[in-house]
């Protein structure tokens, strides 16, 4: 069950404005893979030659982008609490109830990721490590020239720019209601939680 901020775990941060609390919550292994992962996406789209001269920076980004996301599954077995995939499980339901509450007002702040944020982390790894292999299955003697291989690797990439979309609104969208920052959060670790929030 994905946790919601109800402790006051973590120091308070003495720079912060009065009715704010910063908790330690991503540990530096997320923030690189999490940033890696983007980078390598972006990567591959601005090196989107099959077939050019950036043939293999595209193959050499997609490898990395794909290695990074096992990584990271790979920590969410064995790294700190609010790393572990324990902390955000993919559940449909819990996202609807979610996205339900925040429309009618009831705004809870997650120390992990909000469950439908927790959907879209697992629809963004699954779809990275898809495009990853179809984009390997292109390169091998016998899928190379095979149309739908080709068909399957370029919608994969049309659904992850499309999460990607929708990933950027809801991190707009849970900021503004729930007053933390979520962007600032993935690059220092902590997260700026409004005290009232907290139980």
């Amino acid at each position: 069950m994905t946790e919601v901020a109800s402790t006051t775990s973590g120091a308070r941060d003495r720079r912060a404005p009065d009715g704010v609390t910063t908790v330690k919550v991503w540990d530096p292994v997320v923030r690189i893979t999490h940033w890696g992962v983007a980078a390598a996406v972006l990567g591959c789209s601005f090196l989107f030659e099959p077939e050019g001269k950036s043939a293999g920076l595209h193959q050499l980004f997609g490898y990395v982008g794909v290695g990074l996301v096992v990584l990271r599954l790979l920590w969410g077995l064995v790294g700190p609490r609010h790393a572990r995939l324990s902390s955000f499980p993919p559940n449909p339901m819990a996202a609807l109830r979610h996205l339900t509450d925040l429309h009618r007002g009831r705004r809870h702040v997650h120390l992990s990721h909000n469950p439908a944020g927790a959907l879209m982390v697992y629809n963004l790894w699954a779809s990275v490590i898809a495009m990853g292999v179809t984009g390997y299955m292109m390169g091998t003697v016998a899928y190379f020239g095979i149309d739908w291989v080709e068909e399957a690797h370029e919608v994969i990439y049309g659904w992850i720019m499309v999460s990607v979309v929708l990933h950027f609104a809801g991190i707009v969208l849970d900021t503004v209601l729930t007053r933390v920052p979520l962007v600032p959060a993935m690059i220092t670790g902590r997260k700026r939680v409004p005290t009232d929030r907290l139980g």
